[in-house]
Formats: structure tokens, C-alpha cells, sequence
């Protein structure tokens, strides 16, 4: 089955300009990428009263965080990581309860017990939180960034949310501690 690319989407361009109809490959229907985030839309009044100092919706079924900042005068989508897992993936609302540049990683307990040679890692490029974290109100779940882009677009976490290194470091300074935060 042919694929749907820019050489046939500026064909048809051309074709419609000039009064032509070219045939129209075959599109895939379905599409089985790991890698794949459909930034489904959101508006943050399906989700909060209020703005208050912020908000952010992390969306794990379009892999997208989005952010508006609490005067609504900024609104934000960035790609993310998700949760390898429905059992690792906490769904609910709680806030930004702290913030770090250059933090520190170490395992929690359930990751522990399945990869027992894990130890803490300092601020550097083989630490898993990336450039910045902001901690969430829940223990151990944190939205951060990340040395590995592979990651991004993935469910690839063991229940954070994460960031491109950049796209964290925008939001670091975007988003103040106190900023609501819903998964979804």
C-alpha cells in the first residue's frame, strides 16, 4: 500500500491550481508508529475553575503537555514521554510542589525491586530527569526532562511525564510552583 507524502500533497496543490484531478494514492488507514503523539486539543476550562498561578494538562493518550500560564496570556503543547503502563500511570489532579535545575535521580522502591543494580544518579547526561524536574504532589511522580529524545512520543516512563531538555527548560521558567496539574 503507497503512503501519502509531500510529493503527492504538492501534486494535488498543483493539480487543483490548474483545474486537474490526479489520482489520489492509497492512504494507510491505520498507522502502528511507537513514536507518535496526536496533540489532541484541550482548553483548560474542561479541566479547571480557574487558571489560579498556572495550568498544565498532561495528556497521556496524545503524549502532549499542555500549559497556560495564570493570566492566560501564555499557552503552550509540548511533546512528551508517557508511562510505559496503565499500572504505572497516576490519572488525577495535583500541583507543582517544587522545582530543581540539575536534579538528582534515585530508583524508587518498585524499581528497585526489579532492577536491584540501580543507584541514585547525580545532575549529568546519564541522569534520567534531564536539565530540570518539577515535582509533582504525588511521591515519585515528576514532570522532567530527558537526555534520551527517543523517549519523547513514547510510553517509555516508569510514571513521570517527560520533556525534550529545551522544552522543560522553557517550562521551568514558565510555570511557578503552586501551578496546577492534571494527567489524564
Amino acid at each position: 500500500m503507497k503512503s501519502f507524502n509531500r510529493r503527492h500533497a504538492l501534486g494535488l496543490g498543483i493539480a487543483a491550481a490548474g483545474g486537474l484531478l490526479l489520482p489520489m494514492p492509497a492512504i494507510a488507514r491505520t498507522v502502528n508508529r511507537a513514536n507518535i503523539s496526536s496533540f489532541t486539543m484541550q482548553s483548560w476550562e474542561d479541566h479547571f475553575d480557574r487558571l489560579g498561578k498556572g495550568a498544565i494538562v498532561a495528556d497521556t493518550t496524545s503524549r502532549a503537555l499542555h500549559f497556560w500560564s495564570g493570566d492566560g496570556q501564555e499557552y503552550r503543547v509540548y511533546p512528551t514521554s508517557v508511562p510505559m503502563s496503565e499500572e504505572l500511570t497516576k490519572r488525577g489532579y495535583t500541583e507543582i510542589v517544587r522545582k530543581k535545575v540539575g536534579p538528582s535521580w534515585t530508583p524508587t522502591p518498585s524499581q528497585m525491586e526489579r532492577y536491584p543494580d540501580w543507584k541514585p544518579i547525580g545532575p549529568g547526561p546519564e541522569n534520567p530527569l534531564g536539565t530540570h524536574a518539577m515535582y509533582l504532589g504525588w511521591p515519585a511522580y515528576i514532570i522532567h526532562g530527558t537526555h534520551d529524545t527517543r523517549k519523547i512520543g513514547r510510553p517509555s516512563s516508569d510514571g513521570c511525564i517527560g520533556l525534550y531538555n529545551e522544552k522543560i527548560a522553557e517550562l521551568f521558567e514558565l510555570c511557578p510552583i503552586g501551578a496546577q496539574v492534571r494527567v489524564i
